[in-house]
């Protein structure tokens, strides 16, 4: 999945930009997942990925930025893709991707991996399992919560005994888990289970076991400041110009 920015909206229609993306997916397919690799990759006509960007803003008349890539792959299984509102085949503003590894059925597998980047696109998880949660982010939480708990006890006048304050702590963590992490969110199709259940239930359909063992999700600007200046300035800088 690669993330192709422009400065307003009708350059996503066009035929040319979407051709570009297209292509620049297919190319990325055959990468590494580094975007400065892909850049650097074989185009068309003896030109690489940024010539062929440079050559597209110069026909449309706005700067574009190839911003980033992500690739997932399994060695016997599915990898299956989801693009919420989408404008053209594969192109639009949220895109995901789920792998699953297994040896079962197929079909089954595409159904569900299917599924789950539904719920990926919608639920927008930052990582796969609890350990790859970054540690800042982890102690960023933490400081919130025991923020908040000490908050809690100076409007009540009433102070908690450490062990108490330290399971609230864990309590509320665990939520947060169940916010960010794939595997501990809730299914959207099913809210009763969460996402490792469902994984782990489908075994019985696919005919054997299964392991979720990647994702990626792009939203579109997302972590771009929104005011158009800055922007135009970052599409501007990795054009160049």
């Amino acid at each position: 999945v690669v993330e192709v920015n422009s400065e307003t909206d009708f350059v996503s229609k066009n035929e040319l930009f979407q051709q570009f993306v297209a292509k620049t997916a297919e190319i990325a397919l055959q990468g590494n997942g580094d975007i400065e690799a892909l850049k650097a990759a074989a185009y068309e006509d003896g030109k690489d990925v940024h010539a062929a960007l440079t050559d597209l803003i110069a026909k449309i008349g706005e700067n574009m930025n190839l911003r980033r890539v992500a690739k997932v792959a399994v060695n016997d299984g599915v990898v299956v893709g989801y693009m919420h509102g989408a404008i053209a085949d594969g192109l639009g503003k949220i895109g995901t991707l789920v792998a699953l590894e297994s040896t079962g059925d197929k079909a089954a597998l595409e159904k569900l991996a299917k599924n789950l980047a539904m719920h990926v696109a919608a639920a927008a998880p930052v990582c796969l399992n609890v350990a790859d949660v970054p540690a800042e982010m982890e102690e960023r939480e933490k400081n919130v919560v025991e923020a908040q708990i000490k908050e809690e006890q100076a409007k009540t006048g009433k102070s908690k005994p450490a062990e108490i304050i330290e399971k609230m702590v864990v309590g509320r963590i665990r939520k947060f888990h169940e916010e960010v992490v794939l595997n501990e969110q809730f299914f959207i199709m099913d809210d009763k289970k969460k996402v490792k259940e469902v994984v782990a239930e489908a075994a019985k359909e696919v005919g054997a076991p299964v392991e979720l063992k990647a994702f990626a999700r792009f939203a579109l600007g997302e972590g771009i400041e929104k005011k158009q200046e800055d922007f135009a300035a970052e599409v501007a800088a990795a054009a160049g110009k």
